[in-house]
């Protein structure tokens, strides 16, 4: 594979991707909408009755504990509200995608997932400070900021990176030295493509370089120091996590410390365990 590979030629790599699910699509952009109210959301994923049960089951969970269970999908979607219902139809959109094996990354079943859920739950702490629709932004950000694995794995799979002039070089180099890209860039562009806010768009593709962010540069920020601290975790921590540099920038723009770090590393793990949750519920729907 050489740099002059296209951005639609690695995606392919991916293999079926499918656009983000219209009903999915469309409820996303009523509850980012200031003036649809619950119940257009509720009626859009009453279409769709993957999406529907998949709701209804998420408000009845255990992970909620409801007295008196919820049993159409407008209480559900009362009862979860716009933040709560905004994160499970995105990871609904992904899930599938992240849950696969990436050996490419030496990631087995279900570990870019956690990882994403890790990431996505830290950057959402970490933003807290600056308000709730940039915190909720900075965890739609984390969950889909290493989606662009998925596109270069498959060609990790059969190549070298062992080589000493690749050793301790940050990892996102060696992707663009291969492949001519790297995973950050490919996810920026499937989440454009999936027609998700710039910002987030913005974020994605520099969450290894934050200092570079213009418009997401917060979400960047968040992200990245979310990223690290999963890996630090072992949360999905694959052959790229050995080789993770820290942005001096990210850590002075999010006032970050070893005991922010710690605070942090005991709050995500519930997140990980609702990740597993998300999916086992996920697959008695299908």
């Amino acid at each position: 594979m050489t740099p002059q590979t296209s951005l639609d030629e690695l995606i392919k790599k991916v293999g079926d991707l499918p656009p983000m699910p219209r009903v999915a699509q469309r409820a996303l952009e009523l509850i980012r909408d200031p003036k649809s109210d619950m119940g257009d959301v509720a009626k859009i994923l009453a279409m769709d009755e993957a999406m529907a049960s998949l709701v209804l089951r998420w408000a009845n969970s255990a992970y909620y504990g409801l007295k008196f269970p919820v049993s159409t999908v407008n209480q559900a979607v009362t009862y979860l509200g716009y933040r709560t219902l905004h994160s499970l139809i995105l990871a609904a959109s992904v899930a599938t995608l992240l849950e696969r094996p990436v050996p490419g990354y030496a990631l087995e079943r279900g570990e870019l997932w956690r990882h994403s859920i890790a990431v996505a739950a830290g950057a959402r702490l970490i933003a807290a400070d600056y308000g709730n629709q940039i915190a909720e932004e900075a965890y739609h950000a984390g969950l889909l900021c290493d989606i662009g694995k998925l596109a270069l794995e498959t060609l990790l799979r059969t190549t070298n990176i062992n080589k000493p002039e690749w050793q301790g070089v940050p990892f996102e180099e060696l992707e663009v030295s291969l492949f001519g890209v790297d995973h950050a860039t490919l996810g920026a562009e499937l989440a454009r493509r999936w027609r998700l806010p710039s910002a987030l768009v913005d974020a994605i593709a520099h969450h290894h370089q934050p200092s570079q962010a213009s418009e997401g540069a917060i979400l960047a920020a968040a992200v990245h120091l979310a990223d690290a601290s999963a890996m630090s975790l072992g949360i999905g921590l694959g052959k790229d996590g050995l080789q993770y540099i820290i942005d001096p920038q990210a850590v002075e723009r999010m006032n970050w410390s070893e005991k922010k770090y710690n605070e942090l590393a005991d709050r995500i793990k519930p997140f990980v365990e609702e990740a597993d949750e998300f999916i086992r519920l996920r697959r008695s729907n299908q």
